[in-house]
This record gives structure tokens, sequence and C-alpha cells, in this order.
């Protein structure tokens, strides 16, 4: 019996020895699976930073999509002093070491989805020793939203209230938000009488101030509190994107403008080009449908009342104004574009009223609605300015924005269009994280 039982005890124990072993080598490969796993996270990580920065002009055509984004990586990692982590020209990414001693590595693929060429695979392929481990994720290929269309109110140069404005949100506070660059002037804000704004005040000047003269009422709060909650000094810069205005030429397809034209009486101007040196005065009251294009250099005033129901588009030069200029004496109001047939080519370029970089822009009449975006080199507001306003504002010039009498401008962005027609400028590599996934 004690040999038995001895027999027994013995088996038992080498069968606890093997079972050790076997889960001591379970728990090593395991190990390994996860620093496998790891390691593709972490090559993931890296991708994501660096296709975080790859801007692909919207001009390229699909089919250089893929080579276009090896280019800017390679470009942008050259330009970083970065040599250990490479793309090759068929976007496969070499082996990175991350630990030799282990045989620690990830590399990876890039590659334009083959049934989307709007979506970009990215392959993150992690390995320890023999074990490897792939994540894959997917990009979309979108338009870029440049961040100046945060703001209901965005500014190169200083912002000038003389009287008592009224700057509102529609929906929410965020609608009326004001950026306000002035890295040439510490003064960037100045209100002579009372304020009352719904939004907050970012100014992109360290040295920056505001001067308000009279009562401060800001997103509802009053006095001191209201600047110390909703004045931001020496916020991060935002970049003043420059619409591409000669995308619009195509459509200018109607009436031409010259100095031959009798412009004194009133006028319905459908798809016009004014041409170069043109200068016209506008005597009638003028209702301008689908596109007007402006060639540069010209100066044009509209005496009477204009009713813009499309989009009026300046090719001037935004570090060169020169005289160029647009005046509005009597009142302005915008609509979308009419319903008649001929429209129908470009009534999808949406969130666009007044693209004319280069050109000021001065308003002495009522000034009520703006369907979309207004981006001009210079603005000035005499008249009496009662508006609601579907976009953002934008001055490209140094000079101040100036904004005089009581005006009230209630900003009603809540549904505005994202990309603004002119301002399709770039697409950008979107990250979707719904699309990661464990392929092996």
């Amino acid at each position: 019996m004690s040999m038995i039982v001895l027999a027994i005890i013995s088996s038992w124990a080498v069968s606890i020895c093997s079972i050790s072993g076997t889960n001591l080598q379970i728990a090593n490969n395991q190990h390994k699976v996860n620093c496998a796993f790891a390691n593709a996270e972490s090559g993931l990580e890296v991708m994501r930073y660096w296709l975080s920065r790859v801007l692909i002009p919207s001009s390229t055509a699909p089919s250089d999509y893929s080579s276009t984004i090896v280019d800017t990586l390679r470009s942008d990692l050259t330009a970083n002093n970065i040599s250990n982590f490479t793309v090759n020209d068929d976007g496969s990414i070499p082996t990175v070491t991350l630990d030799s001693t282990t045989g620690q590595t990830f590399g990876g693929q890039i590659l334009i989805n083959p049934n989307n060429p709007n979506i970009l695979q990215v392959h993150a392929v992690g390995s320890m020793g023999e074990i490897i481990r792939t994540i894959r994720v997917y990009y979309d290929i979108k338009p870029y939203e440049h961040p100046i269309f945060n703001f209901g109110l965005a500014t190169k140069g200083p912002l000038d209230f003389p009287g008592n404005p009224t700057i509102a949100a529609a929906n929410a506070n965020w609608e009326a938000d004001i950026y306000v660059e002035s890295l040439n002037n510490p003064l960037a804000v100045f209100v002579g009488g009372n304020t009352n704004f719904d939004g907050d005040i970012s100014i992109g000047n360290p040295a920056g101030n505001v001067d308000f003269q009279r009562d401060v009422l800001i997103a509802g709060e009053h006095g001191q509190t209201a600047i110390d909650n909703h004045v931001f000094i020496g916020v991060e810069p935002t970049e003043f994107p420059v619409p591409d205005v000669g995308y619009f030429q195509q459509y200018a397809t109607g009436d031409v403008i010259d100095t031959s034209t009798d412009t004194s009486h009133s006028m319905t101007l459908i798809n016009t080009v004014i041409r170069a040196g043109t200068n016209p005065n506008f005597g009638g009251n003028v209702i301008i449908q689908g596109i007007m294009f402006i060639e540069q250099p010209n100066q044009l005033t509209f005496a009477r009342n204009v009713s813009l129901k499309g989009i009026i588009v300046a090719n001037g030069d935004v570090e060169n104004p020169g005289t160029n200029q647009i005046s509005f004496l009597g009142n302005f109001d915008t609509d979308p574009f009419p319903q008649d047939p001929q429209f129908d080519a470009i009534r999808h370029e949406t969130g666009s009223s007044i693209v004319a970089p280069g050109f000021s822009a001065s308003f002495a009449g009522n000034f009520s609605t703006l369907e979309g975006v207004m981006a001009v080199s210079g603005i000035h507001f005499s008249g009496n300015v009662n508006a609601q306003i579907k976009g953002t504002i934008i001055n490209y010039s140094e000079s101040s924005a100036v904004v005089e009498g009581n005006a009230t401008m209630n900003f009603d962005r809540l549904h505005s269009t994202k990309v603004p027609a002119g301002f399709d400028t770039h697409r950008t590599l979107d990250y979707n994280p719904a699309s990661y996934s464990i392929i092996f």
C-alpha cells in the first residue's frame, strides 16, 4: 500500500511539474502576444501623429492621393530630422526597432482603399520575437475645415467699435465668438460705448489688451468679471486661409462689364465679369444673380441698393491689396441663388457671400443680411447695421475693422456650411475610430 501511495504521489508531482511548465510557457506566450499588440499600438500612434499633419491640395486627383501622402510624409519627416521612421514609395513602413534585445519592433503599410479612393487604410504591425499582431484603421480623406470658421468675426487688425455694439448669437454663444490677431497693435479691441457681446473674445497678440469705455456685458456677465472670464489674451494664432477665387471663373459666363458699359441705371447682373481697370459706378439699384467675378485692379461703387443672390468674388492679392475696393452706399442684403435652372450648376456652392481677398469693403447704408462668409481686406461699416449673419466675417487687413454706430450683428451659424465655397483648399486625413480592428 505504501508503494502504491508513493507511486500515485510521484505521478501527481510529475503532472504538477508538467502543468506548471506548460502554464509558464502559456504565460510567456501570452506576454509575447501582449507585447506584439502593444508594439502595434505604438506604431499606430506614431502613424496617427504624422498622418494628422498631412494636407493634400484640393486640386489633387484621387489617383494621386497615395503618392501625395507619401511625398508629404517624407518631406515632413526630413524637415524634422526623423530618420528611424521612414516611408517607401509603395506606402510600406520599414521595421522600426523598439527594443533590440527582446526583438520588439513595429512596421506598417498605408494604402488607398481599392473600393473607395476617399479612404486611406493604415496597417500597423507589431512583433515580439516570432509573434506578430496587426491592427487596421481607416482615415476619411475629406475637405479641411479651417479653424477660423469657429468664429463669427475674425480680423488680422484691431477691432474698433466707436458706438454701442451688440454682437449676438442666435442659438448658442459660440456663434458670436470673436478672434482678433492684432500683432502690430497692442490695442486689439476698442469699444467707445456700451459693450454687449454674447461670445468670447480671443486675442492673438500676447501683449494685446482691450479698452471698454463704458458698461461691459459679455456672455451674460458684467464688468471686470466678464473681461476676466471671456477675454483671452495671447491665444494660439489662427490661420487666415486665402480662398481659391480662380475656381469661380468657370461660372462667370454671362454679362461682361468694362469701360464701355453704361452702369448709370438699375441693372440685373447674371454670372458677371467686371474687367480689370473698369472702376464702375453703378448709379441705380443692382440685383446680382449667380457669380460676380471682379478682376483686379478695380474700384466698384454701388450708389444705391444692392441685392446679392449669389456670391461676389474678386481676385485681389492679400499681400498687396493696393487700392482695390468695393463700396456699398445704399442698402445691402443677400439671399440664396435664384431658383432658375440656369443656376443649377452653381447651387451647391454654398456658405459664402463675398469672397474678395485683397479688396476692402465699406457699407454706408442699411446692412441687413449676410447669407454666408464675407472675406475681405478691410472692413468699414458706417451705416445702420442690424444684420443676421450666417457665416464668418474675415478681415485680412492689418488695419482696424471699423463698425460705427449702434450696430447689431446677430450670428446664426449653427447650421452653417463647414467648408464654405472657395475655401475647399485642402484635403485632410480624418481618423475614423469606429474602423479600428485587429486582423491577427
